[in-house]
């Protein structure tokens, strides 16, 4: 293709429409946004019953929209009437923004690799050669399931494939990691009636502190607190697992306490993720805890022009895995684009008026509580 855009977005999900939105008020004619998949994908394969922890509202008075909003003057809970969001919900408050502002997508493109020469990038393709100016990375965090944490793994079904937790076969199981997506699949399970026991390296649900980035926030807390004391769910702490094998009736789960913990049924790994930021290696430098290390407008350090937008982004400890925090840094993102470009970027005061913008990363404890 010999178009050259100004600017390609890779990623169709709540970070790749709330930057492309911003590109499109600034009056950019030469940008494109491509999605492997669909608008929200990764959002789709939610199981039914998953919600967003973060609660949706209208209005707050505190001059800040629905924290589950890419753009001001929007709200996830005015548009689909509900105050915790599902998946399937959720990419659908994303294609009424990106229908909204007729943003350009294009579905089913698979970007492979990318590569810069000069000032030029080129991105590889299912779709053929796309090549840019600049380039914002907005992949995300959650489409690939890590699948291999330690041997054996693959016996287990990752929580991330399944279609719905009412649909799933068996009465008792074991759940690999105690954050978010283990701690809801032992509340999904238990309110069908069937038994549980976490294995977590972290009481998540024992931490202290203000950051569901850290702690278990407390929408799945007060959620699945009632299980403590019952026999749906029993809680093995501080444990890692190290392996999974298979017998001829089950699995034997081992940790590294070297105790065995033996399941007739698939185990379930709540075991994260492996972010996007794999493909794009060659482009990115990383810090200590494997992040890709960015400057203060959230540029890779190693490649001139590639911004990182969404849940990978972390500026030393803050953590930016939620969309009211990462949010805040797609006017950051804009502002940069728009003053090489010679766009129009009247409309970030805007943002800054509704704290879409935080610039000051002194100040993130307070306006994000990371």
């Amino acid at each position: 293709m010999s178009n050259i855009y100004d600017v390609i977005i890779v990623g169709a999900g709540p970070s790749g429409i709330g930057v492309a939105s911003l590109l499109q008020q600034m009056n950019s004619t030469s940008y494109l946004v491509l999605e492997k998949e669909e608008i929200g994908a990764s959002f789709l394969r939610w199981p039914k019953e998953m919600k967003c922890i973060t609660p949706s509202f209208p209005a707050q008075g505190f001059g800040q929209t629905d924290l589950n909003a890419v753009v001001p003057k929007t709200s996830p809970a005015y548009t689909l009437d509900m105050e915790h969001p599902t998946g399937e919900a959720y990419a659908q408050y994303l294609d009424v923004v990106a229908k909204h502002f007729s943003i350009p997508i294009k579905n089913g493109v698979q970007v492979n690799r990318i590569n810069k020469q000069a000032s030029i990038f080129s991105i590889e393709t299912s779709d053929g050669l796309y090549q840019s100016r600049y380039v914002v990375w907005a992949a995300g965090q959650y489409q690939y399931p890590n699948l291999t944490p330690f041997p054996g793994a693959n016996l287990g079904l990752h929580n991330s494939l399944i279609a719905a937790w009412r649909e799933l076969d068996g009465d008792n199981f074991i759940i690999i990691g105690g954050y978010e997506s283990g701690m809801d699949a032992a509340y999904q399970l238990g309110t069908l009636g069937k038994k549980t026991t976490v294995i977590a390296k972290t009481n998540t649900w024992e931490v202290e502190h203000s950051d569901p980035s850290i702690a278990l926030s407390p929408y799945t807390y007060n959620r699945v607190r009632h299980l403590f004391d019952s026999d749906l769910l029993t809680i093995v702490g501080n444990t890692a697992v190290t392996q999974i094998e298979a017998n001829g009736k089950g699995y034997d789960v081992h940790t590294d306490d070297g105790e065995v913990y033996f399941t007739e049924e698939r185990p379930i790994l709540a075991t994260g993720f492996a972010g996007s930021t794999t493909i794009i290696e060659n482009l990115v430098a990383r810090g200590q805890y494997q992040e890709v290390l960015v400057n203060d407008i959230d540029e890779s350090v190693a490649t001139d022009g590639l911004f990182l937008a969404g849940p990978e982004l972390r500026h030393d400890d803050h953590i930016f895995c939620y969309i009211y925090k990462f949010r805040q840094r797609f006017a950051v993102i804009a502002e940069a684009l728009g003053s090489r470009l010679h766009l129009d970027v009247s409309i970030l005061e805007e943002y800054k008026r509704e704290n879409f913008y935080l610039k000051d990363l002194s100040m993130c404890g307070e306006m994000c509580q990371c």
